[in-house]
Parts: structure tokens; sequence; C-alpha cells
């Protein structure tokens, strides 16, 4: 019997080739990287070889980061002091830049939640639905709404972030005014927006265990959670779907099913996000933790 894991849908320019050891080696467009996973327990199945033949290797150098190394013919893309290349889901395009976090910009497991969105784009009863997408971050889910016909504000209290999910917009061939970008502190605005009376009918809440906002403010989950949550709940429209996702903390999906449950009556999934790897072995590695709430929609 399996745990619940969310769906997770097909993506082209994405595979993960293999996990285990504490690394995963995955496939971004035609480029394979090499990077530390805590949550990869296990033996990898793929030979020594196939993990050598990876394009970058995440090199940690302390707690804090680390530097990617390009192996000896490496895919050109992947070469040089700050490699960065494109790939594709549908009609977007998002660019990928290895971090010295060991980030590249995109996190393939909220796939499941793009193409929700637009599968759900028709069922709220207006041409335009209103969406906001806090702690926004390179911008994915904010470019797949607009693109399938989102009122779109995105907000994130990063400046390379929001930098980065307007050139994510501009790939993607949408204008500048497609998308509203909101340089702040994701607890703030929407406690704001509360005060404005704006309503939405999807919120997107995807926060970190920890982060800072423009004016030095200071996130952590376990803290800023349930008052994000209280604010969420006066922007909600009647019908509505809100998203909370995050990673790497100390919660289990109960938890974040409990927090939807303070929305009032509606439908809630919860679940753990995962990875399949390829091939037919079917593991699937974990990225975190997702719940969904509706209300006034049909799924």
């Amino acid at each position: 019997m399996r745990s619940s894991v969310l769906p997770h849908v097909p993506f082209p320019d994405h595979a993960l080739l293999d996990s285990g050891d504490a690394e995963k080696l995955e496939r971004f467009g035609g480029v394979v990287l090499r990077r530390p996973d805590p949550q990869a327990l296990w033996k990898p199945r793929l030979a020594p070889d196939a993990w050598a033949r990876a394009d970058l290797t995440f090199v940690r150098e302390s707690d804090r980061g680390g530097r990617w190394e390009a192996r000896r013919g490496a895919d050109p893309r992947a070469r040089g002091e700050k490699p960065a290349w494109d790939v594709g889901f549908d009609a977007c395009r998002f660019r990928i830049r290895p971090t010295p976090f060991k980030h590249v910009g995109l996190f393939p497991e909220q796939a499941a939640n793009w193409r929700l969105l637009v599968d759900l784009r028709t069922r709220f009863g207006v041409d335009r639905p209103r969406m906001l997408d806090l702690f926004g971050y390179t911008g994915a889910a904010s470019v797949v709404a607009a693109r399938a016909g989102y009122e779109v504000t995105h907000v994130d209290a990063s400046k390379t972030s929001l930098a980065w999910a307007r050139e994510n917009a501009s790939l993607s061939g949408l204008t500048e005014d497609a998308v509203r970008w909101v340089l702040d502190d994701a607890l703030g605005y929407a406690r704001r927006d509360a005060r404005r009376g704006r309503k939405y009918h999807v919120l997107l809440l995807d926060p970190p265990h920890f982060g800072r906002g423009p004016k030095g403010e200071t996130w952590r989950f376990e803290e800023g959670i349930a008052p994000l949550v209280e604010a969420a709940r006066e922007l909600v429209d009647e019908r509505a779907l809100v998203v909370l996702s995050t990673y790497a903390i100390g919660c289990s999906p109960l938890a974040l099913e409990n927090l939807l449950a303070s929305f009032g009556p509606g439908d809630i999934e919860a679940g753990e996000l995962a990875l399949g790897e390829e091939g037919d072995a079917g593991r699937l590695l974990p990225a975190g933790f997702c719940a969904h709430w509706s209300r006034g929609i049909e799924r």
C-alpha cells in the first residue's frame, strides 16, 4: 500500500533519472544534473558511471552552499561561470540557472499544481479568474496561469527572484503588464489586501522554511504560517481554490489539512508531492507536502 501521493503529471523537459545515497540525478532539457537530496536514503539503481556522466555536479562547500562543477565534455550549456538554458512546459519557457544553494530556479514536482490551474480555469464563473501567488519565486505558476487566462498578482520578497520571474514571463511570450509584479513581504501584503477587501479565485501559498522580506522582515514557517492563513481567509472569493505547499520542514500533510480547514466548508485534499523515477521501477522521490482547499468548483 502506498501513502497518499498527489498526482504528478508528465513534464517532458524534466526527468528524474535516479536517486539514492542522498543525491538525485535529473535531466532538465538536455542537461543532466547531480545534486544533493536528503530524502534519497536508499541506494541508487543506476551504475556509478551513469552518475559520472552528469553534465553538472553540485559540490557542497559548507552548510550555506557550494559550487557546480562541469565534467569534461559536458553539454556546452552547462559550461562557463554562469550556465543557463531554457526548458518548456506546454507553451511556457523557464530559464534554468544553477545557483550556489543547489537550486536551479524550478521545482518540477509543482507541475501537478500548474496543470490543476489550467484545468480549472473555466470553473470559477468569470472570464478571467483572479489569482494571488504568494512566495511566487521565479514565477512558473504565475506564468502558466497568465498564459491560461488568469489575472495574476505575483508577490515575492526577493528582487533576484522577481527579475527571474519577469524573465520567464518574457520567454513565454507574455507582455510586461500580463502579470502584476509585487516586491513585498507575503504576510504583510496579504494583510493589506485583506483590509482593501480584495478577493481572489485562486491563492497559491508556497512558503519556505525561512526567509527575509525586502525591509528585513523575518519569515519562519512555524511562526508565520498560521497568521498567513488567517489573513488569506479574508481573500477568497465565493468560488475559490487554495493551494498550500512546502518542503523541508517538520510537519505533515495532516498539519496542512488542518490549517486549510480554517477556510470553512469545502473540499480538502492533502498528501505528498513526489517525482517518479524514469523507467519501470516506479520509485518515488518525496518532494514536499501539499494540500488543496476548494469551494464552489467541480474538480
